[in-house]
């Protein structure tokens, strides 16, 4: 069962291109420090800057480096469902546990063009796949009765649910049942999405906090919420400064501060403002990542 703290993982760049090494230690570093997954090519992954040629390639360093030890999950999402098509058939082919699939962003479609798009993609390969569902971003939010219908279908095994609704995990269980995989997307309310009945975190802190989310997550997991609320307040000052400009550009900041990888991102997103900088620089004091 995919569970626990998964990272979203950035995707490292020097001088403009994929930093194939950097991405290989950081794998390696979020197995190590405890992390129960992996996702490729994500928001987080700077998705919509990567050619088809890069997507593809970062997917298969990830899974080749991971060496089954923990589940990757490729990211999939298009808003063309042709696109999406060619995605996860490639996750398939080198190997991927899964697929995050986005709701269609722009083009907007309606609930029944939801139905269409996740039905086409249960049907093109043999491949688990997680909805994400974050309105925030694709402006299209899936309602609870185009959910209970997709989850019937054989391929489709879970949510990423980052509406920041916590009280959605109920409804959720009630129409897809229990064994349908809730996975938090939005780091700050994962302690209240766990104490719902969620599993995880498909998270972006995790990148620079890997080894405290996975204490984090397993102490929910093992119904220590008085542990967890412990680390909860040793994270808070991480998860704001997380999103204090337009993500990955603060955690990526972050993680070069650590020795990750460069601080560098494709355009249109830049780095952070010197403000960021001394906030997370403070954050990452307080959750005893940096000296």
């Amino acid at each position: 069962m995919i569970k626990g703290s998964i990272p979203a993982l950035i995707t490292p760049f020097k001088n403009g291109e994929i930093d194939k090494n950097a991405l290989e230690d950081l794998v390696e570093w979020q197995i190590e420090e405890g992390s129960n997954g992996l996702v490729a090519v994500g928001t987080t992954g700077e998705s919509p800057t990567l050619s088809h040629e890069e997507h593809q390639e970062v997917i298969e360093i990830i899974v080749k480096k991971s060496k089954g030890r923990v589940p990757v999950i490729a990211g999939a999402g298009s808003n063309n469902t042709r696109e999406s098509v060619d995605l996860m058939k490639f996750a398939k082919k080198v190997g991927a546990d899964a697929a995050l699939i986005v709701t269609p962003y722009y083009n907007k479609p309606n609930q029944n063009g939801l139905l269409l798009h996740f039905s086409s993609l249960n049907d093109c390969c043999d491949l688990p796949i997680i909805i994400y569902n974050i309105p925030g971003r694709s402006i299209v939010d899936m309602d609870l009765l185009t959910l209970a219908s997709l989850s019937k279908l054989k391929n489709i095994i879970g949510i990423k649910d980052a509406t920041g609704d916590v009280s959605r995990v109920s409804d959720t269980r009630k129409y897809c049942g229990e064994n349908f995989i809730q996975l938090s997307g939005e780091d700050a309310s994962a302690l209240g999405f766990n104490a719902h009945g969620g599993v995880g975190c498909i998270s972006v802190i995790a990148n620079a906090a890997p080894k405290l989310s996975a204490e984090f997550q397993k102490a929910m997991l093992q119904g220590d919420y008085k542990k967890a609320l412990v680390l909860q307040d040793k994270l808070l000052p991480l998860h704001r400064a997380t999103f204090l400009e337009p993500s990955p550009a603060p955690i990526k900041y972050a993680l070069n501060k650590l020795g990750k990888c460069d601080n560098e991102l494709r355009a249109p997103l830049v780095t952070v403002n010197e403000n960021t900088q001394k906030i997370m620089d403070n954050a990452l004091r307080h959750a005893e990542l940096l000296n």
